[in-house]
Protein backbone atom coordinates (compact mmCIF):
# COMPACT_ATOMS: atom_id res chain seq x y z
CA UNK A 1 0.00 0.00 0.00
CA UNK A 2 2.86 2.56 0.61
CA UNK A 3 4.30 1.61 -2.87
CA UNK A 4 1.17 3.55 -4.09
CA UNK A 5 1.82 6.79 -2.76
CA UNK A 6 5.07 6.87 -5.36
CA UNK A 7 2.81 5.54 -8.44
CA UNK A 8 1.75 8.51 -11.14
CA UNK A 9 -1.91 9.27 -10.27
CA UNK A 10 -3.96 9.56 -12.86
CA UNK A 11 -6.38 12.98 -13.12
CA UNK A 12 -8.32 12.61 -15.60
CA UNK A 13 -11.04 12.66 -13.58
CA UNK A 14 -11.15 15.99 -12.86
CA UNK A 15 -11.76 16.89 -16.00
CA UNK A 16 -14.65 14.39 -16.30
CA UNK A 17 -15.83 16.43 -13.19
CA UNK A 18 -15.40 20.03 -15.26
CA UNK A 19 -16.96 18.79 -17.87
CA UNK A 20 -20.30 17.33 -15.55
CA UNK A 21 -20.73 20.20 -13.72
CA UNK A 22 -20.29 22.85 -16.98
CA UNK A 23 -23.19 20.67 -18.95
CA UNK A 24 -24.95 20.71 -15.65
CA UNK A 25 -24.81 24.38 -15.57
CA UNK A 26 -25.96 24.48 -18.95
CA UNK A 27 -29.08 22.38 -18.20
CA UNK A 28 -29.88 24.56 -15.48
CA UNK A 29 -29.70 27.99 -17.92
CA UNK A 30 -32.10 26.18 -20.32
CA UNK A 31 -34.41 24.97 -17.69
CA UNK A 32 -34.52 29.06 -16.32
CA UNK A 33 -35.23 30.04 -19.54
CA UNK A 34 -38.11 27.92 -20.28
CA UNK A 35 -40.22 28.76 -16.90
CA UNK A 36 -38.85 31.92 -17.86
CA UNK A 37 -41.21 31.67 -21.02
CA UNK A 38 -38.25 33.27 -23.37
CA UNK A 39 -37.63 30.16 -25.49
CA UNK A 40 -39.75 27.30 -27.36
CA UNK A 41 -40.53 24.75 -24.85
CA UNK A 42 -40.50 22.07 -26.87
CA UNK A 43 -37.00 23.15 -28.65
CA UNK A 44 -35.63 23.45 -25.70
CA UNK A 45 -37.20 20.12 -23.77
CA UNK A 46 -35.16 18.15 -26.56
CA UNK A 47 -32.34 20.19 -25.95
CA UNK A 48 -32.61 19.24 -22.34
CA UNK A 49 -32.59 15.55 -23.32
CA UNK A 50 -29.31 15.90 -25.27
CA UNK A 51 -27.84 17.38 -22.51
CA UNK A 52 -29.32 14.35 -20.29
CA UNK A 53 -27.40 12.26 -22.43
CA UNK A 54 -24.48 14.03 -22.70
CA UNK A 55 -24.54 13.76 -18.71
CA UNK A 56 -24.94 10.05 -19.00
CA UNK A 57 -21.86 9.56 -21.16
CA UNK A 58 -19.63 11.73 -18.94
CA UNK A 59 -20.51 9.63 -15.77
CA UNK A 60 -19.83 6.17 -17.84
CA UNK A 61 -16.88 7.75 -18.69
CA UNK A 62 -16.15 8.61 -15.10
CA UNK A 63 -16.79 4.75 -14.02
CA UNK A 64 -14.93 3.44 -16.79
CA UNK A 65 -11.82 5.28 -15.65
CA UNK A 66 -12.71 4.35 -12.32
CA UNK A 67 -12.44 0.75 -13.03
CA UNK A 68 -9.81 0.61 -15.35
CA UNK A 69 -7.29 3.13 -13.01
CA UNK A 70 -4.78 1.84 -10.42
CA UNK A 71 -4.42 4.90 -8.62
CA UNK A 72 -6.61 7.30 -8.66
CA UNK A 73 -6.41 11.03 -7.12
CA UNK A 74 -9.26 10.75 -4.53
CA UNK A 75 -10.78 7.76 -3.21
CA UNK A 76 -12.84 5.42 -5.38
CA UNK A 77 -16.03 6.11 -3.53
CA UNK A 78 -15.86 9.85 -3.46
CA UNK A 79 -15.12 10.07 -7.34
CA UNK A 80 -18.30 7.16 -7.63
CA UNK A 81 -20.54 9.40 -5.52
CA UNK A 82 -19.53 13.06 -7.00
CA UNK A 83 -20.13 11.69 -10.68
CA UNK A 84 -23.46 9.75 -9.77
CA UNK A 85 -24.77 12.92 -7.93
CA UNK A 86 -23.59 15.19 -10.84
CA UNK A 87 -25.72 12.99 -12.82
CA UNK A 88 -28.60 12.86 -10.64
CA UNK A 89 -28.81 16.70 -10.10
CA UNK A 90 -28.83 16.55 -14.33
CA UNK A 91 -31.57 13.99 -14.29
CA UNK A 92 -33.72 15.85 -11.74
CA UNK A 93 -33.67 19.04 -13.61
CA UNK A 94 -34.27 17.76 -17.38
CA UNK A 95 -37.34 16.20 -15.35
CA UNK A 96 -38.76 19.33 -14.62
CA UNK A 97 -38.29 20.67 -17.91
CA UNK A 98 -40.16 17.90 -19.97
CA UNK A 99 -42.89 17.50 -17.59
CA UNK A 100 -43.77 20.72 -17.49
CA UNK A 101 -43.83 20.62 -21.85
CA UNK A 102 -46.27 17.19 -21.20
CA UNK A 103 -48.51 19.10 -19.54
CA UNK A 104 -49.07 21.81 -21.73
CA UNK A 105 -49.09 24.24 -18.84
CA UNK A 106 -49.41 28.02 -19.62
CA UNK A 107 -46.94 30.76 -19.06
CA UNK A 108 -45.10 29.76 -15.75
CA UNK A 109 -45.97 31.06 -12.33
CA UNK A 110 -44.07 33.03 -10.07
CA UNK A 111 -42.86 30.35 -8.05
CA UNK A 112 -42.06 28.06 -11.05
CA UNK A 113 -39.46 30.79 -11.87
CA UNK A 114 -38.25 31.63 -8.52
CA UNK A 115 -36.96 27.82 -8.00
CA UNK A 116 -35.94 27.65 -11.77
CA UNK A 117 -33.96 30.77 -10.60
CA UNK A 118 -32.71 28.70 -7.34
CA UNK A 119 -31.76 25.59 -9.05
CA UNK A 120 -29.47 27.74 -12.05
CA UNK A 121 -27.78 29.84 -9.01
CA UNK A 122 -26.42 25.86 -7.88
CA UNK A 123 -25.29 24.75 -10.64
CA UNK A 124 -23.29 27.76 -11.51
CA UNK A 125 -21.87 27.30 -7.73
CA UNK A 126 -21.24 23.89 -8.41
CA UNK A 127 -19.39 24.37 -11.28
CA UNK A 128 -17.36 26.85 -10.04
CA UNK A 129 -16.59 24.76 -7.18
CA UNK A 130 -15.49 21.39 -9.24
CA UNK A 131 -13.51 23.45 -11.67
CA UNK A 132 -11.36 24.50 -8.05
CA UNK A 133 -11.21 20.52 -6.70
CA UNK A 134 -8.27 19.48 -8.64
CA UNK A 135 -5.86 22.07 -6.43
CA UNK A 136 -8.28 21.41 -3.06
CA UNK A 137 -5.45 22.52 -1.07
CA UNK A 138 -5.10 25.60 -2.66
CA UNK A 139 -8.55 26.31 -2.62
CA UNK A 140 -10.17 25.33 0.65
CA UNK A 141 -11.75 28.37 1.94
CA UNK A 142 -13.38 29.38 -1.67
CA UNK A 143 -14.85 25.81 -1.69
CA UNK A 144 -15.87 26.11 1.53
CA UNK A 145 -17.58 29.17 0.71
CA UNK A 146 -19.47 27.75 -1.90
CA UNK A 147 -20.54 24.83 -0.58
CA UNK A 148 -22.41 27.25 1.82
CA UNK A 149 -23.90 29.36 -0.43
CA UNK A 150 -25.44 25.99 -2.42
CA UNK A 151 -26.96 25.05 1.12
CA UNK A 152 -27.94 28.39 1.67
CA UNK A 153 -30.34 27.99 -1.76
CA UNK A 154 -31.49 24.51 -1.02
CA UNK A 155 -32.59 26.02 2.03
CA UNK A 156 -34.15 29.21 0.19
CA UNK A 157 -36.15 26.89 -2.10
CA UNK A 158 -37.68 24.48 0.61
CA UNK A 159 -39.41 28.17 1.88
CA UNK A 160 -40.37 28.72 -2.00
CA UNK A 161 -42.17 25.68 -1.91
CA UNK A 162 -43.94 25.80 1.40
CA UNK A 163 -44.92 29.27 0.27
CA UNK A 164 -46.01 28.03 -2.99
CA UNK A 165 -47.96 24.85 -1.97
CA UNK A 166 -49.53 27.20 0.86
CA UNK A 167 -51.51 28.71 -1.39
CA UNK A 168 -52.00 26.54 -4.81
CA UNK A 169 -55.62 25.77 -4.17
CA UNK A 170 -56.52 29.30 -3.80
CA UNK A 171 -59.57 30.25 -5.67
CA UNK A 172 -59.62 27.02 -7.74
CA UNK A 173 -63.65 25.87 -7.82
CA UNK A 174 -63.44 24.34 -11.19
CA UNK A 175 -62.37 20.66 -11.79
CA UNK A 176 -59.90 21.85 -14.73
CA UNK A 177 -58.49 24.66 -12.29
CA UNK A 178 -57.93 21.79 -10.18
CA UNK A 179 -56.19 19.83 -12.32
CA UNK A 180 -53.85 22.48 -13.55
CA UNK A 181 -53.08 23.30 -9.50
CA UNK A 182 -51.93 19.58 -8.78
CA UNK A 183 -49.43 19.34 -12.22
CA UNK A 184 -48.02 22.84 -10.92
CA UNK A 185 -47.38 20.82 -7.48
CA UNK A 186 -46.03 18.26 -9.25
CA UNK A 187 -43.80 20.54 -11.00
CA UNK A 188 -42.99 22.62 -7.45
CA UNK A 189 -41.94 19.65 -6.17
CA UNK A 190 -39.85 18.26 -8.96
CA UNK A 191 -37.60 21.70 -8.91
CA UNK A 192 -37.14 21.29 -5.44
CA UNK A 193 -36.49 18.21 -5.44
CA UNK A 194 -33.48 19.55 -8.00
CA UNK A 195 -31.84 21.66 -5.07
CA UNK A 196 -31.75 18.66 -3.18
CA UNK A 197 -30.05 17.13 -5.52
CA UNK A 198 -27.58 20.09 -6.07
CA UNK A 199 -27.16 20.26 -1.94
CA UNK A 200 -26.08 16.30 -2.61
CA UNK A 201 -23.46 17.37 -5.12
CA UNK A 202 -22.36 20.34 -2.66
CA UNK A 203 -22.53 17.82 0.23
CA UNK A 204 -19.79 15.36 -1.63
CA UNK A 205 -17.67 18.47 -2.36
CA UNK A 206 -17.65 19.71 1.30
CA UNK A 207 -16.95 16.02 2.29
CA UNK A 208 -13.60 16.15 -0.26
CA UNK A 209 -12.42 19.25 1.00
CA UNK A 210 -12.43 18.13 4.73
CA UNK A 211 -10.45 14.73 3.05
CA UNK A 212 -7.84 16.47 0.68
CA UNK A 213 -7.68 19.68 1.85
Amino acid sequence: MVLTRFLPRDEQFYGHFRDAAANAAEVAELLSAIFNGSVDTERTVRRLRDLEHRGDEITHRVFSALNSTFVTPMDREDIDGLAGELDDFVDNMEEAGHRLWLYRLPAATEPARLLARIVLEQAELIRDATGLLEEVGKHQDELKRLVVEVHSLENEADDRLNQALAGLYDGVTEVPALIQAIRWGEIYGLLEDATDRGEDVANRIEGIVAKYG
